[in-house]
Formats: C-alpha cells, structure tokens, sequence
C-alpha cells in the first residue's frame, strides 16, 4: 500500500533528488571499483582504518548488556518517524518558531542552496564557517556558494583536508579515510599559506597545523555566518543536536551571529527523551566512543547567548520519494554511524568513491538510487543494489536495525521488473544465461546430463582449476578474471552410482562388513 505523503508542500507530487546533486556518480559500480582496486595505498589506508574501527566498536558494544534493546527502541523510533513524519514536520517547524528560529523549506538542491545563499549574500558574508555535513554535502552547497563569490571553509579535520587537495569524501564518519598521514602533510605544505616546511608527518604536528589555520578564521567569526547540519531535530522543543569529536563544531555554532542549518527530513525525532536512546546507540557504533567528546544541543536564539539569528532549511532532495515505498523506506532511518561501511567486505576492498554518491557503503548502495530513481539501464544509480555480497554483515551491526540486504533484494528485484517491462532490454547474456539455468533445473534428467558430461570434460583437463575463459561466453568469464574455478568433481548421482556398485560387487564375494556384536561381547572382548 502506497503512502500519501504531503510534507508541507501540498499539490506538490513526491519528486526525486535533483540532477545537480551529488547523489548520482558518473559511471557504474563496476567500473569505478575495478579502477579503485588498482590502488594499494588506498585499499590499505580502508584496511587499517575500518578494522580499528570496528574493533573499539565491539569493546564499547559488549558493555552495554540490553544492547539489543536499544537497538530495537531505536527502531521503533525511527518507524514512528516514518509513519508520522508530516506531522512532526510540523510539529517541528512550530517549535523552531515559537523559540525564535525560522525555517524555511527545500523541495530540492537548488532551492536549498537558493536559500542559503541568500540568506549569506543579505548579511554581506564573503566568508562562511562549515561544520561537517553530509546533507550540505549532497546538495554540492560549497560549489553553489563558490558560483555566489562565497568561500565555504570546513572545520572538521578531515572535511578540510578533503577541500584542501580539491578531492570528495570517502566515507561517512571518516571522510579523508582514503588519504594517509604522508599525503596530508604534502596537501598541507601545498595548500596553507606560511605553514613550516620542516613539518612532519606526526599527527600531533599535522592537527597543530590545521588548529592554527582554522583559529584565525574562527577570530574573524564574530558577525559572521555559519553553515551546519544535524544528527537530530526534536519536535516537541526545536532543539537541534550535532556530535562531533574535535570541538570546531561547537566553535561555528556558538560563535557566529547567524547560523543556518541544513537538515534531512528524516533526522526529525518526536520528544526530547528519545535523545537518550540515539545518545547511546551513534557514538559506540560510529566511533567506537562511549559518548560523543562534543555534543552540542541548541534551541532557537538567546539575546547575548550564541547566534543571533537561526535559520533551519528542511532539506527534502528525494526522501518523501524514498518514504513513498514501503519496503525501500526503512534507507530513512539511518543515523548515518558508519558501522555497515566499516563492515561490508565489498567497501573496504573498493573505497567510497566507487559508489559515486555522497552516502557509500551499503546504506548508499540502498539510499542513493531510491533518492535519485533509476532512469534507465545506463544509469549508475542502477548499479548500486548489486554492490553487495549480501553476507549480512551490515544488519547486524546496524544500531536501527535496518534490514539493508532485504532492501537491496528488493531494488534488485524492481530493477528486473523494469527491465522486463522494456522492450529489448531483458536479452542481455545475463538474461539469457539465467533463463537457461532456470530451464536446466527445471528438469532432473537435463541436469543430470549436464552435471555427468561436466565431470567427464573435467577429466581431460589439465591442472586443478579452469582458467581465464573467453569473454565471448555469457557472465562466467567475470568470476575467472580475478578468481580460480575449481573443475567439477564427479555429481552426487555419479558417486551414487559408484556407491552402489561396490557395494553389491562386496556383498557378492562374500566380502561384506562383519556383523555386529552385542555390548556385552564388545566389554568381554576388550576386557
């Protein structure tokens, strides 16, 4: 049953996210990864750093007995939130309101980015402070903001590395994962004015390096605007909430005079109790941090206390499409932690930047081209549901639990239903190879056949595997490029077969297994 969804824009039919996103890379998954494997610096610079990763998330996991508990709670919340979502909009907008805030609406990228923008052009700012965002990321805001004669300058470390070597994150949590310490110190010594040559590539050395740059814009920021995002928007009060680990973050939304926050629809929580849930649940499953080292909660403005002006922007960029089916819709529920990239063999072999999108890993892989639809067999967003081994990892680690290999099933699915619909399409080697294979065991006797005249071929082979075979052959040739294909070893039937010929030849001669002794004869006997 399809949802009517009206998000405060009536009349206004559900629309996907808007092409100058950054949702939809510009080539397919298999293409982008089979370059990205080629990079041994990058696919160990994803090794060590996922695994660390994942290794203080379990310490801090196994702490928390009714963990699984707070995972459903988390869940349940998170289903509310979809289920009710026009109105805790609503609820929310009246809350940022009544607390001195004003929000305005965003069907799309452009009109998000029509209102930033204008909004910093008004307050004559040729400078804005940005606090790590991946909606902002997605609505390309720092490149809307260049095209205006405005600088954007991220403060998270990571983030600014990225802007600095002209690159694009690659990961969630971690945006410069695929960057080591060597190649930052060499974008540091290129890209900040005055830095000391003599800089190493120590940490300690390279986050001194970054402080003293971000803290002379910081000095500069009284009167200024800055730019964020959120983890969560509470209805009931207004309150927003951003967690972070270096403390930039707390400095651009505390200093400035007017402050604008982009915000997903879907990181609307209903009360501000449920915070207690979510609190705990992100920074172990993100960081692998008890609690969050910054987690700044702000409400409206204050006369003399922090901002002067709050604007929040309800970004929508697809979601209320997303949240139109209801199998694809739980992609909404995520908070965005991490934990499934940090996990999934297929990431931490190919990197974020094969996805193509802003959100990678498997939560991308089921987001992106719901938020984006699917326009055609060409399209890279089409790719992204088969980005994955469906080993299931990703659920288990999820703290909302969502379902991420039943919904990637699911896309897929969609996906062969589409092209079936099209006329031409569906005849693909894929295609064609499946409809044989369905054909073959559909009949035991055909089967049989097949799987017996596998075996014999395979005698005449030399060696203990098949090799690269000709790409002229249909979907085979891909798992022989990169993997050994063990030859076929005789059918169960055939073993059978033989099986069973011994046998009667034994029983014949007189040969057969001895008759079994009683309990008693064995004790005497070892006795």
């Amino acid at each position: 049953m399809s949802a009517t969804v009206n998000l405060g824009m009536p009349a206004v039919r559900p629309q996907h996210a808007s092409p100058s996103s950054t949702l939809r890379g510009t080539r397919g998954f298999p293409t982008a990864a089979r370059e990205e494997l080629t990079d041994e610096v990058l696919r160990g610079n994803l090794r060590h750093a996922t695994t660390t990763i994942q290794a203080k998330r379990a310490g801090v996991v196994r702490e928390v007995r009714d963990w699984q508990k707070l995972r459903n709670a988390g869940s349940a919340l998170k289903w509310q939130v979809t289920d009710h979502l026009p109105e805790l909009l609503e609820q929310l907008e009246a809350s940022v309101t009544a607390a001195g805030g004003t929000v305005h609406w965003a069907r799309d990228a452009e009109e998000a980015g029509e209102i930033v923008t204008s909004l910093a052009i008004e307050r004559g700012a040729r400078e804005i402070l940005k606090v790590k965002s991946m909606a902002t990321q997605e609505i390309a805001l720092n490149e809307t903001l260049e095209h205006a004669g405005i600088r954007a300058i991220e403060t998270d470390l990571a983030e600014l590395i990225v802007q600095l070597a002209g690159d694009t994150p690659s990961h969630i949590l971690v945006p410069a994962i695929h960057r080591n310490r060597a190649q930052i110190r060499e974008i540091f010594l290129e890209s900040m004015p005055d830095l000391d040559p003599s800089i190493t590539d120590d940490p300690a050395e390279l986050a001194g390096a970054a402080r003293r740059y971000l803290r002379e814009k910081f000095l500069d920021s009284p009167g200024s605007v800055a730019v964020s995002g959120a983890n969560f928007a509470v209805a009931d009060t207004g309150t927003l909430v951003v967690v972070e680990s270096e403390g930039n973050g707390r400095m651009c939304l505390t200093l400035p005079r007017t402050l604008i926050s982009v915000v997903g629809i879907e990181k609307v929580v209903p009360s501000f109790q449920d915070l207690e849930v979510f609190l705990q649940l992100l920074p172990r499953s993100s960081t692998g941090e008890r609690m969050n080292p910054y987690t700044t909660l702000f409400t409206g403005v204050r006369e003399g206390d922090g901002p002067q002006e709050f604007h929040l922007v309800l970004l929508d960029n697809g979601r209320s499409a997303v949240l139109e089916d209801p199998d694809g819709r739980s992609a909404l529920h995520c908070i965005r932690c991490s934990a499934c990239l940090n996990v999934c063999p297929v990431y931490a072999r190919a990197g974020g930047h094969a996805y193509g999108s802003t959100y990678p890993g498997p939560i991308g892989a089921i987001l992106s081209p719901q938020m984006t639809g699917v326009q055609d067999k060409d399209d890279p967003s089409a790719t992204l549901p088969y980005a994955s081994s469906l080993c299931g990892a990703c659920y288990d680690v999820c703290p909302v639990k969502i379902d991420i290999p039943a919904v990637l099933v699911h896309l897929r699915a969609k996906d062969v239903d589409r092209r079936r619909g099209t006329r031409g399409e569906f005849h693909g080697a894929w295609d064609v190879s499946m409809k044989g294979a369905s054909r073959l065991m559909s009949s035991p006797r055909a089967y049989d056949i097949a799987v017996r005249s596998a075996g014999t071929l395979a005698k005449v082979m030399p060696g203990k595997n098949i090799g690269t075979l000709p790409h002229a052959l249909p979907i085979v040739p891909g798992w022989t490029d990169h993997r050994d294909l063990p030859k076929p070893g005789p059918s169960f039937r055939s073993w059978w077969d033989q099986h069973e010929k011994e046998r009667a030849a034994g029983s014949s001669s007189g040969t057969g297994a001895a008759p079994a002794t009683s309990g008693d004869e064995q004790q005497e006997g070892q006795a």
